[in-house]
């Protein structure tokens, strides 16, 4: 098999993307060929856009996407060739020590290969017209009309669910959802503070409705995400920038503070929000990042009083588990995907999508083919 198709590469850091044609040899035995029909952009390719997360280049980046199988490896027995999938971007062997510990997110074999930007396997699947080998970020790189990735990555789907929304549940709605539903394990009638309304905070906002909190707080600087976050369950709207959100907290909880803090915004004082707001013996799901090398500094006393903090990067995803059952709650309308996607795009207008969600001018943009 040979493929050649269009892609977006990323060839220098602080530079746009370039639409090039790209190919692909061959699949290996578990290889899925996967036709992308939707992919989102999201602040981790656009971290490495601007450097702050560092990947061998040149490279095609996008890691939340659907699509539909179009050819498939001789051992490739999870999905079959027409099938609508969700990507995953978390493969794992299934036997190293974190796996078998049910941390599939730290799976030995994913984060010693993960740096390389390649296949599950350590190898090149693309390569550019020249001959030059391609990376691809997270083990998809699905800003393209094609992309191959590992069976276990293709998971497939009702075919009634529209693939711009189904595309979000790859990463930003599981990451979000899954926060809520998966690690913090919101319970009926719990308080919970959402900071950071983007993609991944109004996920996380239903993901608390979904488990039953009926007093949510959502804290923003954008008064337009607020709304958003509002019509996605959110009782409570806080603009850090006028208001107070620690004392938000406190007034619904005769003064404990919230049960469960949420994090998704990515900053130092977003971090330090979560563990003020949160109530003793309460719980703090970091979900934004930082640049890795960068110190993030709290009031020791905030620390304090049993309170416990983790961090997690997709929500305790179980995606053959859980993105049937995201697509089957939206298609209930338990879910609303809708108002995440602030527009789709084309291929050639990725840059210009970059631009709008680094001005924060966007929840999702989501490229169509």
């Amino acid at each position: 098999m040979n493929l050649s198709f269009r892609a977006s590469v990323l060839h220098s850091v602080n530079s746009p993307l370039k639409t090039e044609t790209v190919e692909v040899a061959g699949l290996a035995a578990r290889d899925v060929l996967v036709r992308i029909c939707a992919a989102g952009l999201c602040h981790t390719d656009l971290e490495v856009i601007d450097g702050s997360l560092r990947q061998p280049l040149p490279i095609v980046l996008g890691h939340e996407a659907a699509g539909v199988v179009e050819a498939v490896g001789p051992e490739a027995d999870k999905v079959a060739v027409g099938d609508h999938v969700i990507l995953s971007w978390n493969p794992h062997c299934g036997h190293c020590f974190y796996c078998d510990h049910s941390l599939p997110i730290l799976c030995e074999t994913y984060l010693a290969n993960t740096p390389a930007a390649l296949a599950f396997d350590g190898r090149p699947r693309a390569r550019l017209s020249g001959g030059e080998d391609l990376h691809q970020l997270m083990y998809m790189g699905a800003f393209g009309e094609f992309c191959v990735v590992q069976d276990q990555q293709a998971i497939p789907i009702p075919k009634e669910m529209p693939f711009p929304q189904a595309a979000l549940i790859g990463c930003g709605v599981m990451t979000g959802v899954g926060a809520a539903i998966n690690v913090a394990q919101v319970s009926p009638g719990s308080s919970v503070m959402v900071i950071g309304c983007g993609a991944v905070g109004l996920a996380a906002i239903q993901g608390a409705v979904l488990g039953g909190a009926d007093r949510i707080i959502a804290v923003d600087l954008q008064d337009s995400r607020l709304e958003v976050a509002k019509r996605m369950g959110a009782s409570v709207l806080v603009n850090p920038a006028r208001d107070d959100a620690v004392q938000a907290a406190r007034d619904i909880t005769s003064g404990r503070g919230v049960d469960t803090a949420l994090e998704s915004a990515g900053n130092e004082p977003a971090f330090r929000l979560t563990v003020e707001a949160v109530r003793p013996g309460g719980q703090v799901i970091w979900l934004g990042k930082t640049d890795v090398n960068k110190d993030v500094s709290f009031r020791w006393g905030s620390l304090m009083q049993e309170k416990r903090i983790r961090r997690s990067s997709y929500g305790d995803a179980r995606p053959a588990r859980d993105f049937p059952f995201l697509c089957r709650a939206y298609l209930d309308g338990r879910l609303d995907l809708d108002a995440l996607i602030s527009q789709e795009i084309g291929l050639d207008q990725i840059n210009e999508g970059f631009a709008a969600l680094r001005a924060g001018e966007t929840i999702r943009s989501i490229v169509t083919f």
